[in-house]
């Protein structure tokens, strides 16, 4: 992240300069996915809690999500669900098994609202990536970026067990979905505790007993179903945070 210091306490600045930075990097990637919407394809409507594929379905397509919110799921033979990532508008989804020889969905993508996808047929893309070396080329852009991501949040758990798999949840949740307001930075999307435990790759009852802690330690509170973050210094000092920067420490 880049931060910039403002003084005077300046919080409207700070919100703005938080916001710019947001628009700054959804830009970045809406202009990597943009000339994918190029190649022919179909848009597909989601209502919530609707699967877009399941694990082990027959890969078909890759998406780009348009609008509304995915969840990528992994299911646990305990029935344990670990949710990988939240995606979002010009997000990809379902580009791993492109080229293997029978292609699977290895995740489940189920809308977390109403959303719309754009849906291209792997023969099709395949073809478009040999003749435009351009278009394949941001297609490895935006699959690095996934690994990074992917990588930090795999550091949080192993470095720092269920707090460090928490707090890193939290701190990227308030990178994607933060409001600066006097005081903090409210989360402004509702998640249940069990979906925050699925996140957090921890029991619900785990979950709960450390969110009990943060709050008891007045390190964030609840106004609504909202979460309140109220010192996210504390929760980035106690994972060693390397300020990796909002493209990478993020919740998609």
């Amino acid at each position: 992240m880049n931060w910039v210091f403002l003084l005077s306490g300046d919080k409207g600045a700070a919100n703005m300069v938080m916001e710019e930075n947001k628009s700054n990097q959804q830009g970045q990637m809406e202009s990597l996915v943009r000339h994918f919407y190029e190649i022919p394809g179909k848009v597909i409507m989601l209502h919530d809690g609707e699967y877009l594929f399941h694990e082990g379905d027959t890969a078909r397509y890759f998406y780009i999500v348009r609008s509304g919110q995915i969840f990528i799921t992994k299911y646990a033979m305990s029935g344990r669900v670990l949710s990988l990532r939240l995606a979002s508008r010009a997000s990809i989804i379902g580009e791993l098994p492109l080229y293997e020889k029978k292609p699977v969905y290895i995740f489940n993508a189920v809308a977390q609202s109403a959303a719309e996808v754009y849906a291209i047929e792997f023969p099709v893309l395949q073809s478009y990536l040999e003749k435009k070396p351009a278009l394949a080329i941001s297609l490895l852009k935006i699959m690095g970026a996934h690994m990074r991501k992917q990588h930090s949040k795999f550091r949080d758990l192993l470095l720092y067990g269920k707090k460090g798999a928490l707090y890193s949840t939290l701190i990227r949740l308030a990178n994607s979905y933060g409001k600066e307001t006097d005081g903090g930075i409210l989360i402004s999307v509702p998640l249940t505790n069990q979906e925050l435990a699925n996140y957090s790759a921890t029991a619900r009852e785990s979950l709960n007993r450390m969110l009990s802690e943060l709050r008891r330690a007045d390190i964030i509170e609840y106004r609504g179903h909202l979460i309140f973050i109220k010192d996210i210094d504390y929760l980035k000092q106690a994972i060693q945070c390397e300020n990796c920067g909002r493209e990478i420490c993020n919740i998609e």
